[in-house]
């Protein structure tokens, strides 16, 4: 009997233990990002009325989470995005607060009904929704500890401490803390939201937020060569499986090398790509033209070009006022750098304003391209090129 009480059911080895408590958290982390998060809160794909129940069960025993608290409050997140308004982020209310009181915040907002009337359309509300998992929230995670212990013996209880911090800390800690804090950015959205890692195994993908936030409906998180997204990798596993079906990813950049001229379908491509057209012009002009000007500087101004090199492609809403000094300080000195910094702001303005018509936008275009090969700087003349070459794609699946 004591053998039993100390060993469990199964009496693993610590190893076969580790592995096991490894499995199963990532189990959760798996019906977070694919359930909760891609299918649930942004339609990114549907799932197989079995897989969605099974990620349901399994939460409620993990988690105690709800699928429409989930989904509702990560709604609002993208809805009000770094203002006072966002449940949880890390500019507004710090960082350390972020990171230590992520599942506060989120239970916080939970309790907020007018969120979840607004944000959690199209959530579950069948009948075992509304007698078990929404009624007894708490049961699941003890049932969850009762199977621990069943299993394991007194090494259960561990096991279930970690079940239990695993999202709070990884999920409303990580994620919505250091995911809007710290990491490097493929895209400049109109965020904070960065990418942790380019290798997205230890929180299944989530790790690459920066592209989530840009491409917020697309079932795919990894977007460059070198990065991996172990819920994509998932998701194509289930695809296989006849569970899953995807419908939406980024769209990838289509070309027609023949094109010589800047008209409706460069327009197009160019909107639909937009993103990656800034990227590629941080890439091709604001890089090379800032390092050859950095060059030149004395050494007086060196370190202001070092301080102020990411303000010439951060968003506009995200630049501080200190920040803006230091960006007109070299701007209003360099003639170069004040032309890429206000070529590109001039290209993104002609999709943002949407006012304008078709016709309006494209001429537009045509003025920024003439005067972009008019410029002198060669970097910008070449980049002003590639962008008749663009054509619009409808995203794949794939």
């Amino acid at each position: 009997m004591l053998d039993f009480l100390n060993n469990g059911l199964a009496a693993p080895s610590l190893g076969a233990l580790v592995l096991i408590t490894l499995a199963m958290t990532h189990v959760t982390i798996v019906s977070v990002t694919i359930y909760l998060h891609r299918y649930s809160a942004h339609r990114a794909l549907e799932l197989h009325p079995a897989l969605k129940h099974f990620f349901r069960l399994w939460l409620w025993l993990s988690t105690g989470q709800n699928t429409r608290e989930w989904t509702a409050i990560h709604r609002k997140h993208h809805a009000k995005c770094e203002t006072e308004e966002d449940p949880h982020s890390p500019q507004v209310k710090g960082i350390k607060k972020v990171l230590r009181e992520g599942a506060e915040l989120y239970r916080e907002e939970a309790e907020n009904q007018a969120t979840l009337d607004k944000y959690g359309a199209g959530c579950p509300d069948d009948w075992i929704e509304r007698n078990v998992y929404s009624r007894f929230p708490i049961g699941g995670v003890a049932i969850m500890g009762a199977i621990d212990l069943l299993l394991f013996g007194v090494a259960g209880i561990t096991v279930w401490a970690v079940q239990m911090m695993w999202i709070p800390l990884f999920a409303a800690g990580v994620i919505n803390g250091i995911g809007h804090y710290w990491g490097y950015r493929n895209f400049e959205c109109a965020d904070a939201s960065r990418n942790i890692s380019p290798w997205g195994i230890l929180i299944g993908g989530e790790e690459l937020h920066n592209n989530h936030h840009t491409y917020p409906n697309s079932a795919k998180l990894s977007v460059r060569r070198f990065e991996f997204d172990m819920g994509w990798a998932w998701i194509r596993l289930f695809e296989m499986l006849k569970l899953a079906k995807v419908k939406k990813v980024a769209p990838k950049p289509t070309f027609e090398k023949n094109a010589k001229q800047i008209d409706l379908d460069a327009l197009r491509g160019i909107m639909q790509h937009r993103f990656q057209v800034m990227a590629n012009y941080r890439k091709t002009v604001i890089t090379p033209v800032f390092k050859q000007e950095q060059a030149r500087a004395c050494d007086a101004t060196r370190d202001l070009y070092a301080r102020a090199k990411a303000l010439f492609h951060r968003d506009t809403s995200l630049i501080k006022p200190s920040q803006q000094q230091r960006l007109a300080s070299l701007t209003e000195n360099n003639e170069t750098l004040h032309a890429i910094y206000q070529f590109r702001l001039r290209l993104q303005d002609i999709w943002s304003q949407t006012s304008r018509n078709s016709t309006e936008m494209v001429e537009a275009l045509e003025q920024w391209y003439h005067d972009a090969r008019d410029s002198g700087i060669a970097a910008l003349q070449d980049f002003a090129d590639r962008l008749a070459h663009y054509r619009p794609q409808q995203a794949t699946t794939a």
